[in-house]
């Protein structure tokens, strides 16, 4: 049997796993990385004929072990010789619970640590937990490959000469630390949401782990309640010729609804800790929309309300724009424009999207139509081009191409 799919499965499970263990023992985020890169590359070439061990993660971690004592001795410094001997006394496999659990959410930590540029921040979650290649990374953050790798590289060593600790924040520190590593989880899932679904499955996967290691935190629960009930959406988010379709439009059949009901449930797990965060916040909102059948029984009230509370925790001008859609849908078009047109986003496509539509509601069709180019004119996407300029047909105005 072709062993292939068995080493990238255990690559995409337990990559970030095994170089959490490396880093712990080493000390050194790229030794660590080296070694495990090296343990897969031997797995590749000896599983066709030894088969898959029965426990592929022991395996990897124990052969990455290996692979840094060969590589420490023959390296003659002192803190070679000090890393080995931590590595010679350490079992051959470490427990499958335990420690293993600590090292993955120390090195979260660190890569998310706040010393660190915010881009930086991402990159190394992406490569060091998920196990993305830089070219990879590149892409879909759309910067070339050399100034990627540049910002890995900087990154790693501003954790090496800065003395960045390899731990879990303490009690007190951690409200404001693990707010950094939720913020870099779901901007990792925005960017794959806005066209690259292998980045959303990274995030989920990002997201199901801290909720595994923090089972106690209700913003971490809340927002990967948040990012499944936004995924769920996904399979109605465009249509054939590849255009979006905006939330109302979608076919609702076509959600997953394996998705809706675990978020769901978080949602009401949140709910019942009663610790409201913004995330969870969020995840409400999400979870009002997923539970109407139809975009018409929507309960706009009970989303205004959640809108409220999130303005009083977490407010900002996009949070007041989106409250402003749902202050449309209770009260109406004229009162959301006023609470639009104080807003200063006058570089953000969605304001003047919104502004559009509102301004069409009250048959200012001429305003609408000089919205919907501004806002096709800004839009990052040609999915969300293609929707806005087929509004501009529906009005009747040209579209520049």
């Amino acid at each position: 049997m072709d062993p292939a799919p068995d080493v990238e499965a255990v690559f995409r499970a337990e990559y970030g796993r095994a170089v959490s263990v490396l880093v712990r023992f080493l000390g050194d985020i790229d030794l660590a990385e080296e070694a495990v890169q090296d343990a897969f590359t031997t797995a590749v070439r000896t599983w066709p004929d030894t088969g898959v061990p029965p426990s592929p993660a022991g395996w990897i971690i124990t052969t990455a072990r290996n692979r840094a004592i060969d590589r420490l001795r023959r390296e003659a410094t002192r803190d070679a010789r000090h890393a080995e001997a931590a590595l010679l006394h350490t079992p051959g496999a470490p427990p499958e619970e335990g420690p293993v659990r600590d090292d993955r959410l120390r090195l979260i930590f660190t890569c998310c640590h706040p010393a660190l540029a915010p881009q930086a921040r991402v990159a190394l979650t992406l490569r060091l937990l998920g196990g993305l290649s830089t070219e990879r990374i590149a892409r879909a953050f759309l910067v070339p490959e050399p100034t990627l790798a540049q910002r890995l590289v900087r990154a790693k060593a501003k954790i090496r000469d800065a003395g960045i600790p390899y731990r879990v924040p303490r009690d007190a520190d951690l409200p404001d630390r693990l707010a950094g590593v939720l913020a870099v989880v779901y901007l990792v899932f925005n960017e794959g949401y806005g066209g690259d679904p292998a980045l959303c499955e990274e995030a989920l996967r990002l997201g199901r782990l801290l909720a595994e290691l923090m089972p106690d935190e209700p913003e971490v629960t809340g927002l990967l309640a948040l990012m499944l009930l936004t995924e769920a959406r996904r399979p109605a988010r465009y249509g054939a010729d590849g255009v979006l379709v905006p939330l109302p439009e979608q076919d609702r059949g076509r959600w997953d609804r394996e998705h809706i009901a675990e978020g769901q449930e978080l949602v009401r797990r949140c709910l019942r800790r009663d610790r409201p965060g913004p995330y969870q916040i969020q995840a409400a909102i999400n979870a009002v929309h997923s539970d109407a059948p139809t975009a018409a029984a929507t309960d706009w009230g009970q989303i205004l309300r959640l809108y409220d509370q999130l303005t009083a925790v977490a407010p900002s001008p996009v949070v007041a724009l989106n409250r402003a859609v749902a202050v449309a849908e209770v009260t109406g078009p004229g009162p959301a424009l006023d609470l639009v047109d104080a807003l200063d986003l006058d570089g953000y496509h969605v304001l003047h999207a919104v502004r559009a539509d509102l301004l069409r509601r009250l048959d200012r069709r001429t305003e609408s139509a000089k919205e919907y180019a501004r806002a096709a004119e800004l839009a990052d996407s040609d999915a969300e081009r293609g929707y806005l300029q087929r509004r501009l047909r529906e009005l009747g105005r040209p579209v520049d191409t």
